[in-house]
């Protein structure tokens, strides 16, 4: 049987500007679906990187090259009591909400089946890119079920209609048309995709690591506020970043380099 250790693998690789790390969901031999050891793993795992202050970046992916997450383990979901059904599904919600508040950007790298859970938590990253031939999908009412937990979060990121047609009909859709409706930032040939994700982390160190961090928040706080209390929090987020000498360092720096 395989460690929960091994269900979720953790790489760190420490740049100059900071640490890069990739968490790996590796359950190739069953699409990289989520078994309740799994899910609680995940949680473990990120609650113990967002407290790590060298992090500049989080990259999610799938091990092997067929799947990133396709979603929760049939086997097990088919012996799913009252009890086990709903700690299976506030494990998903746990996993995707550690994503979602990550404290610095997390990209998807999307390589491969994308479904139901898999592609709840996606929705959660900041950035999604994907190779040209994965596949994407809510099958939960194939399966006599509802897309819950952050599901929710899909109307926001791809418009109602194509929300509900998903999770309504369980129907997959290809790349191309995950990337049409915007669920995609980047959609790319599968030999390229560790390229994209690249450009990605490059231009994310080139920041402020601060001001990243502090953006992130205001990301998160856009979602909950009107408007004008949106630009209120803004304004605070930037009397925070003067209280850092990253302003005045990054500007220095901007402005030498203008004068070359």
């Amino acid at each position: 049987m395989q460690q929960t250790q091994d269900m979720i693998l953790v790489e760190n690789e420490d740049r100059p500007e900071g640490r890069v790390v990739r968490v790996t969901f590796n359950n190739p031999e069953k699409r990289n679906s989520l078994s309740l050891a799994s899910k609680e793993r995940f949680v473990e795992v990120l609650a113990q990187l967002r407290h790590d202050p060298e992090i500049r970046v989080l990259i999610i992916t799938g091990a092997g090259d067929k799947s990133f997450v396709g979603g929760t383990d049939l086997a097990q979901l088919a012996e799913f009591d009252l009890v086990t059904a709903e700690e299976s599904s506030n494990r998903t919600h746990r996993m995707c909400d550690a994503v979602r508040t990550f404290p610095v950007p997390v990209i998807a790298r999307i390589n491969g089946y994308c479904f139901g859970s898999g592609m709840e938590l996606a929705a959660c990253a900041d950035m999604r890119v994907a190779a040209d031939d994965a596949k994407f999908g809510m099958p939960e009412t194939r399966l006599g079920l509802p897309s819950g937990m952050e599901a929710s979060v899909l109307p926001r990121l791809i418009g109602w209609g194509k929300a509900c047609e998903l999770v309504l009909t369980g129907d997959h859709i290809d790349a191309a048309e995950a990337y049409r409706i915007h669920y995609l930032q980047r959609l790319v040939p599968r030999l390229e995709l560790d390229a994209a994700v690249e450009s990605w982390v490059k231009s994310l160190l080139l920041c402020g690591p601060e001001a990243v961090r502090l953006q992130k928040r205001l990301i998160l706080d856009w979602a909950l506020m009107s408007i004008t209390d949106g630009a209120r929090a803004g304004i605070k987020a930037v009397v925070d970043a003067y209280r850092t000498d990253e302003p005045r360092k990054y500007i220095t720096k901007f402005l030498q380099q203008k004068r070359k």
